[in-house]
């Protein structure tokens, strides 16, 4: 009788693992020093910022090797980066300079080599903003150009990017996810996918169903709360549509809380508490 008991408790614990592979994971946007509080508020993922930790133009050689040695005692594994594009490097417009923009590209993604990270997040506002009065046709054909000499540079360090969907208070160039989407599509790049962001869908009121044709396409989520970016719980965004919408797609990815946190120590056990019990409701 015992030993039919152990059985089925192992078969219980087995399907309980199953179901958790099924799930999507959950990360957090964040400063790595932040490490141990996320590690024990159950954070799995991490994404840091380009400028803070890997780019050529913000942090030394030396200060690089530091964030390598630190990179490596994480318990809150270094899933990806974000903030790709600085502002000032424009990706559209009359200012744009293409060799600029490949050598610093080059640079970056080998520094997410060194660092075993292999996604790159790319919102980018300030960088593909079009200027006024500038052809938003002219600007898209310049923006499908360097998107797909970029996502080559990239393929020869095994990085993909995510280009993400914003919001029209943030750029004036692709604010929904389905303007991400045609582009990844139009791109055609192995190593240029998508990041359905959700906050930005929801401040552009944008339905979930969109989320339904990327399938295949999508490899990343972001998700905060629509008013205020806060995170999920603190004012009860009912997020069950979008997490619907990405099982409906069969997404296992990674959704990673983009938040504006009054007080991390305090707010990061509820807000991951939160997500998990409704992804947990939606994927049963």
């Amino acid at each position: 009788m015992k030993r039919v008991y152990l059985i089925i408790l192992f078969l219980l614990g087995a399907d309980f693992l199953f179901a958790q592979d099924k799930m999507p994971s959950i990360g957090i946007v964040s400063n790595f020093e932040n490490d141990s509080l996320l590690h024990a508020n159950g954070y799995g993922y991490l994404v840091e910022s380009i400028s803070k930790c890997l780019s050529p133009r913000s942090v030394t050689e030396e200060q690089f090797q530091n964030n390598l040695t630190a990179f490596k005692k994480l318990k809150t594994n270094l899933y990806a980066v974000n903030i790709f594009m600085p502002g000032d490097m424009k990706v559209v417009g009359p200012d744009v300079k293409e060799e600029v923009i490949l050598s610093y590209v080059e640079e970056v993604f080998k520094r997410c080599r060194a660092a075993n990270v292999n996604l790159v997040i790319w919102g980018s506002g300030g960088a593909r903003r079009v200027p006024d009065n500038y052809d938003r046709s002219r600007a898209r054909h310049q923006f499908v150009s360097i998107a797909t000499k970029i996502s080559s540079v990239a393929k020869s360090y095994n990085v993909v990017l995510a280009l993400e969907n914003l919001n029209s208070t943030e750029t004036n160039f692709i604010t929904t996810l389905q303007e991400a989407f045609d582009m990844v599509k139009e791109v055609n790049h192995p190593n240029f996918r998508l990041c359905a962001d959700i906050y930005h869908m929801l401040k552009e009121g944008e339905k979930p169903d969109v989320i339904a044709s990327t399938k295949k396409y999508l490899v990343h989520c972001d998700i905060a709360e629509k008013e205020g970016r806060t995170p999920p719980g603190t004012k009860g965004e009912d997020f069950i549509p979008y997490l619907k919408a990405l099982k409906e797609i069969n997404y296992t990815g990674k959704i990673i809380m983009e938040c504006r946190w009054d007080n991390l120590a305090s707010e990061a056990k509820p807000a991951y508490e939160f997500l998990q019990s409704k992804i947990a409701q939606v994927y049963k």
